[in-house]
């Protein structure tokens, strides 16, 4: 089968563990694989994806071999799969605009962004890198806040002519205006913001629909989470939260009897412990009633490697992506969007979510 080609905006965590699995299941067969939601989607395996364009702007990054720059500081995520050879594939730099936050200046080099001195690609350098590459669709893996850097790839994108998968909570495919220009531009786009296979959106959201489906009330709930990974050190601005409060919060939100006054939910990141790296922990409490009005409670402590944990949901995104591309379909991609991600254009229960994808990948629906 012909590969599936992918460009990749931002070198971090997450496309680490993307690209690590890529090659890490090359070796594996249907019948003794883990961790893959599917194995297969129309034929193609995670191995039949190719990083064909990646662009950073960290100077330990920019100017690397893909297989260097995955590794390199200030990546702090497990590595599951050590020596992969030379992909050919050089990571180009970048724009900065809003991509990194001032305050990380105030870190240790391991933890923060370094900006390369190579001057910042123009837009028309980024689009041309984007066409000779042959990419098919553009992975956007920037940190959380990057409001104008995240619409500026999407741009490059819709120029460049390729699909677009936005794994950050910047609202694009969500937003009616961006995923119009895609659906014009004969584009199929995902998004936005990355869930985890299990992680706290997921665990939160099937515990509420537990709840929902039990007959229990929910009057207050929180979720805190704490990590040490460049992610958690970036949200420690406040003013770059907003959308992912709102992206995190709406996804429990859409799956309860009824919505929660904003007093009574809290979701969102909550501190950077260094140490931690790239393990998220996760403090979830609901507090509810159940027969005759009796009150009762759950507190759970949920432990997991960040990155790894989003990839499976992005292997699935690009080969469901692809699949699209070859039926010719534009615009939001709303059964595997709301499937793996947290502010999909349309949310659905992720039991139905599940069966729409399974329907989608079979032709049954067309998006």
């Amino acid at each position: 089968m012909d590969k599936i080609k992918i460009a990749i905006v931002g070198m971090g965590n997450c496309a680490s563990s993307l690209i690590q699995g890529i090659y890490y299941y090359a070796d594996k067969t249907g019948t003794d694989v883990d961790g893959l939601m599917h194995w297969t989607i129309d034929g193609y395996k995670p191995s039949d994806i190719e990083v064909v364009a990646a662009i950073d702007i960290d100077k330990r990054k920019v100017g690397k071999d893909v297989s260097e720059a995955i590794y390199a500081k200030p990546n702090c995520t497990t590595i599951f799969y050590p020596n992969m050879e030379k992909t050919g594939v050089k990571v180009t730099m970048g724009r900065v605009l809003d991509g990194v936050a001032p305050h990380m200046s105030n870190y240790k080099d391991d933890s923060t962004f370094i900006i390369s001195e190579e001057a910042e690609k123009s837009k028309e350098e980024i689009v041309s890198l984007l066409k000779e590459s042959k990419a098919e669709m553009l992975v956007n893996y920037l940190p959380v806040g990057s409001e104008e850097a995240g619409k500026f790839y999407a741009d490059c994108a819709l120029e460049a002519g390729i699909a677009f998968i936005n794994c950050v909570p910047i609202f694009i495919v969500s937003d009616p205006e961006y995923e119009q220009k895609f659906k014009e531009k004969g584009l199929p786009c995902i998004g936005d913001d990355i869930k985890a296979q299990i992680g706290a959106t997921i665990t939160h959201r099937t515990l509420a629909n537990l709840f929902k489906d039990r007959g229990v009330i929910l009057d207050k709930t929180y979720q805190l989470n704490t990590g040490g990974n460049t992610d958690f050190l970036n949200m420690l601005n406040h003013d770059r939260l907003s959308s992912k409060r709102e992206s995190k919060t709406e996804a429990v939100q859409s799956v309860l009897a009824h919505r929660l006054d904003d007093d009574n939910i809290h979701i969102g990141p909550s501190d950077y412990v260094p140490w931690q790296k790239d393990n998220k922990l996760c403090f979830l409490r609901m507090e509810g009633r159940t027969f005759g009005d009796v009150p009762m409670n759950i507190e759970l402590r949920l432990s997991v490697e960040d990155s790894p944990n989003s990839a499976g949901c992005v292997i699935d995104a690009i080969r469901c992506c692809k699949l699209a591309l070859k039926r010719n379909i534009s615009g939001a991609l709303t059964s595997i969007s709301s499937y793996t991600m947290k502010h999909p254009p349309i949310q659905y229960t992720d039991d139905v979510a599940h069966d729409k994808v399974t329907e989608f990948i079979e032709g049954e629906l067309e998006r």
